[in-house]
Formats: C-alpha cells, sequence, structure tokens
C-alpha cells in the first residue's frame, strides 16, 4: 500500500527497488594517473555509469592490471569532451602541471585534484610556472568531493564520486534535500 494518492512507483523508486531501468548517464570520469585512489573510484565510477578511463603518461606505471579492466592511455586524447569530469590522484607527480594544463585547455566539464586543503596547493606554482592564466587555475577544484571524513583509498574514492554524482544531478550534496 503506497502514500495517500499515490497510484504508481516514482522512476527512481522503481531503479532502487530494481524495477525499472537507471537513466543514461552520458558522462566520462577520467582519472589522471594510476593509484590505489584511481583503481577504487574507477570502478565505483563504472558501477554508477560513468564511461571511465585511466590517464597515465608512464604507462609502466599502470601495468598490465589496470589496461585488463579500464581503458588506459598516456594521454587524454579525444577523452577530453564536455561529458568529461577529470580526477587528478596523485598531487606528488612531475606531470601534475603538464596534466592539469591539458585538461584546463580541454571542453572538460570539471577537473578537479586530490589534496588536503590544510596543505598547500602543488598544482597552483606547477600551473603558474607554465603560464597558465589565473582565471584557468580557478576553474580547479580543490577539495573535493563531499567532507566525510575520509583517510583511505576506497573512502576517498566514494567522497569523490558522490560529490561528482551530486553535481552531475544538480545537488548540492550532503543532508540537504
Amino acid at each position: 500500500m503506497g502514500f495517500e494518492g499515490e497510484n504508481t512507483e516514482s522512476a527512481a523508486c522503481a531503479v532502487a527497488h530494481g524495477h525499472g531501468a537507471a537513466p543514461d548517464v552520458d558522462r566520462t570520469l577520467i582519472a589522471a594517473f594510476a593509484s590505489p585512489v584511481a583503481e577504487f573510484l574507477l570502478h565505483f565510477a563504472s558501477d554508477t555509469g560513468y564511461r571511465v578511463v585511466l590517464v597515465e603518461p608512464d604507462l609502466a606505471r599502470a601495468g598490465v592490471s589496470w589496461a585488463a579492466r579500464y581503458p588506459v592511455t598516456g594521454e587524454f586524447g579525444d577523452y577530453l569532451d564536455d561529458t568529461a569530469d577529470v580526477v587528478v590522484t596523485d598531487h606528488h607527480r612531475p606531470e601534475l602541471g603538464v596534466v592539469l594544463r591539458d585538461a584546463l585547455a580541454s571542453k572538460a566539464r570539471w577537473v578537479g585534484i586530490l589534496g588536503n586543503p590544510r596543505h598547500p596547493a602543488p598544482h597552483l606554482p606547477a600551473l603558474a610556472r607554465l603560464g597558465v592564466p589565473e582565471a584557468d587555475i580557478a576553474r580547479v577544484h580543490r577539495p573535493i568531493g563531499l567532507n566525510i571524513g575520509s583517510r583511505t583509498p576506497p573512502e576517498i574514492a566514494v567522497a569523490t564520486l558522490a560529490g561528482l554524482i551530486a553535481d552531475r544531478n544538480g545537488r548540492p550534496g550532503g543532508f540537504e534535500f
């Protein structure tokens, strides 16, 4: 028995109960750099309807195990379109500035980098050295994801993906409805 006046199950409720198909998602999640967080992020993102890809400039770091599960490329190529959400998963890599510069110069919908907001942001000087305009640098989201106190790679991936899903669905995230 439903609520008074409720004759049909909502589409979202039907999907949650396994009685309907999830809506198509036209988004690509690009994880930059092979890392433990990237591994969980790509796994969870593929389960939530994203097309996923790993961009790893040093393909030896990705190895065979990554390529067996996800598309792996050394550069963004055609993946950086207006459906792309780019998450840089390692802020210690020497390629950091170049990867972010290329993402910012593209049509990517969203660009973010993992990092503790209480620590200096290494992407700022890296992008400035490459001559990236301040307005473009300001487009880089940091911190990213929902503030759930995540510490482990799977928790960081869940928080990041939850923030991206909230953004994708036009929601603020958190407990406000």
